[in-house]
């Protein structure tokens, strides 16, 4: 039986000034699929699906729906077509109730009743599988059920196009399976949707089709029984991309940064870290992972310096270059004190304790020069400023979620980017400008930064762009410690994949990594130990070699879960 085309786009162009977002697009929409649209950043993925939805208005083309040409000029317009659109960041009143957010906006026949309304809301959330009390107050709602609410509102609207933004992007393993299980029920009810995403082993997992857009042109679209990962990547990006990540085994782990017992707060008095304490090594990548808002963001600001604390200690290790003991400037005490320290060490790395040993024994091992001497700095960081801390001489690099609004001035261009880590090294008044801009150059050839030049404002760049700049400035700090906040957030395969590679090389430099992320199969891919974290507590600890999404889920969801170390 041949499908019934309920949406097609033909010769679809979009300008915006001298940029070209999309080019002669044609695409076509069955009836009851699941349609995937995959592309890098900047190719004009949310663009296109804008124009369906009425944000944006096509320079050339045509769109029809159901065989008959169609003007859409608003969202408005879209909705009266039974098109809908659910965005990636939800657009929700917090003091209303999930029916109120329903029905907000639509027109109805006398006054509103809510016991009727909620009645409706419960109906229709139950024929497609969703578990939601439709009298619950939205800033009471978890992420998913906030989505959940999103995508009840364009079906009570009678949408019978749905197109999702990045619908997965901050759901559990679970709460993505349930949300798959419902959209195959609205695609057995006839429902067309349209899915916007980066995660290829999801697009393979639910969708039908998959339409690739590559520089604001579609390339093809495939059945997804005939696709591979690799196979769309190539289509993607116009080369073969190596999707493995290498991940290695860490050599000879040091404690590097320790967190005990950290508690924060926020402006409104309300508590977002709780008892926060685990051990970042030297030459491992620790995860950390959680439901958005579970306070990873203020944890990783804490460590920095950003966020005040009520309680705790971050302490920094900061590793003397190691040497031959000379014993004469010790005194025996002062070195049995450092022995416990695990401050002597032989040439293989292994630690010498001394026990059992007479002083008279002691004095000639240590004088023969086959011992090594580490004598660390231990620093605690707690209410230090990001400037009094590298003052301290402790490299720490941070790449923060909030890319233009704490990471990059967005009104500089990249060399001015980079100095805001060396401005101070000048002299007379006179900044350094050779170096920064060296290093600007460099990171715009080895990261594919696409920019007008080095003195184009960061904020005209794409977000992509913007995150290969702050990633690359942070990265040529040569830290010891580098803490990244969803790093690859908004970038598309390729990029992502070389943000990974560079986070592997530091990893191997002996720099301890905490990498924050929100896909989980990265995270069990690129991390050696991933720390799980919800309403700012640490739920677990697990070795990311031998853990499952399933267990990570199900810590991202519990508050009060057994803490379980790897050994």
């Amino acid at each position: 039986m041949e499908k019934k085309i309920a949406l097609s786009m033909r010769g679809i162009t979009k300008r915006f000034g001298s940029v070209v977002a999309n080019h002669n697009v044609d695409l076509d929409v069955y009836q009851g699929e699941i349609l995937s649209v995959l592309g890098e950043n900047g190719c004009g993925k949310t663009t296109l699906m804008n124009m369906i939805a009425g944000i944006y208005f096509p320079d050339e083309g045509k769109i029809y729906k159901d065989d008959r040409e169609v003007v859409i000029r608003s969202p408005k317009d879209a909705f009266e077509l039974k098109i809908g659109m659910i965005h990636q960041h939800f657009k929700l009143v917090d003091l209303f109730t999930a029916a109120e957010n329903i029905v907000l906006g639509v027109e109805e026949s006398g006054k509103y009743n809510l016991k009727t309304v909620n009645n409706r809301v419960s109906e229709l959330a139950q024929k497609y599988g969703f578990h939601m009390d439709p009298q619950k107050k939205i800033y009471d709602m978890s992420v998913s059920e906030k989505q959940t609410v999103e995508i009840l509102k364009v079906l009570y609207r009678g949408a019978d196009i749905l197109i999702l933004d990045e619908p997965t992007a901050v759901l559990t393993p679970q709460e993505i399976d349930r949300l798959f299980a419902v959209l195959h029920r609205m695609k057995e009810d006839g429902k067309s949707i349209i899915i916007i995403t980066h995660k290829l082993h999801e697009v393979l997992a639910v969708s039908d089709r998959v339409a690739i857009l590559r520089k604001g042109e579609h390339i093809a679209t495939v059945n997804t029984c005939d696709a591979t990962e690799s196979s769309l990547t190539e289509m993607m990006v116009g080369k073969k991309v190596s999707l493995n990540i290498d991940r290695s085994e860490p050599k000879n782990p040091t404690p590097r940064l320790e967190v005990k017992g950290l508690n924060s707060v926020d402006a409104e008095g309300i508590q977002v870290l709780k008892d926060v304490s685990f051990t970042a090594n030297s030459g491992e990548i620790l995860g950390i992972a959680g439901i958005a808002g579970s306070g990873q963001k203020e944890l990783l600001e804490a460590i920095a310096g950003l966020q005040p604390l009520t309680g705790g200690e971050v302490i920094f290790t900061n590793p003397k270059k190691d040497k031959p003991v000379t014993f004469f400037h010790k005194s025996l005490v002062r070195v049995k004190e450092l022995a416990a320290l695990d401050a002597f060490h032989d040439e293989k790395g292994k630690a010498v304790s001394f026990e059992g040993m007479s002083n008279t024994e002691i004095r000639k091992w240590v004088e023969s020069g086959n011992v090594l001497f580490r004598e660390d700095e231990i620093m605690d960081l707690r209410d230090k400023t990001p400037l009094e801390i590298r003052e301290l001489g402790v490299r720490l690099s941070f790449v923060p979620e909030d890319r233009l609004g704490m990471g990059l001035v967005g009104s500089m261009g990249i060399t001015d980017n980079m100095m805001l880590r060396s401005y101070r090294k000048g002299h007379a008044g006179f900044v350094d400008r050779k170096k920064p801009k060296a290093l600007a150059e460099e990171i715009i050839k080895e990261l594919e930064v696409v920019t007008p030049g080095v003195n184009t404002p960061v904020r005209r760049l794409s977000g992509g762009n913007v995150q290969k700049v702050l990633v690359g400035r942070e990265i040529a700090f040569a830290p010891k410690v580098l803490m990244a906040a969803y790093p690859v957030r908004g970038l598309d395969i390729n990029s992502s994949y070389t943000i990974y590679n560079l986070l592997n090389k530091q990893k191997e430099n002996g720099v301890a990594v905490i990498f924050v992320g929100e896909d989980l199969d990265v995270l069990l891919e690129l991390c050696d130990r991933i720390l799980v974290i919800n309403s700012g507590t640490v739920t677990g600890v697990v070795d990311a070699r031998t853990a499952t999404k399933e267990e990570i889920g199900l810590l991202m969801t519990k508050t009060n879960a057994p803490r379980k170390e790897e050994a």
